[in-house]
């Protein structure tokens, strides 16, 4: 049976670790992989640049994708995730502090499974982040 993993695409150290900590207080036990922009997801993904030789079969069970990340915004990400065979049907839960309705219909028109914006408040945020991992790496059925 494969790992269920989690990847986290986030660019701000701060709440890498908010996710991080939130995940672990909501007892998900799930390995994370963290990539720190855009460009490191596709890598990642596909197997590529400083991941290149990573057995790519091993895709994970949930991708927390942020929006606002230098290099490759989210939605160029998920437009590519989207568009190959390989990634399409992978979960991508949107995790941003957008505001923007624009952000949050392009990312449901580019496929996004999910759109969450990230409390302030640290309880919130965890409260969220255990719902999230409930569904999505116990109760969800992957394709």
């Amino acid at each position: 049976m494969k790992e269920k993993h989690i990847l986290l695409v986030e660019d701000d150290p701060d709440d890498v670790k908010l996710t991080l900590k939130a995940l672990e207080k909501s007892r998900v036990a799930n390995r994370v992989e963290v990539v720190w922009d855009g460009i490191e997801a596709l890598d990642y993904l596909f197997g590529t640049g400083k991941f290149a030789g990573r057995d790519i079969a091993m895709r994970p069970q949930l991708i927390l994708l942020d929006l606002k990340m230098p290099k490759m915004d989210g939605l160029e990400v998920l437009r590519r995730i989207r568009s190959d065979e390989r990634t399409k049907l992978l979960p991508v839960v949107i995790l941003t502090t957008s505001t923007e309705d624009r952000d949050r219909i392009e990312s449901y028109k580019l496929g996004a499974n999910s759109y969450i914006r990230k409390p302030v408040d640290f309880h919130q945020f965890a409260d969220a982040v255990e719902h999230l991992g409930l569904y999505w790496l116990v109760l969800n059925e992957a394709p």
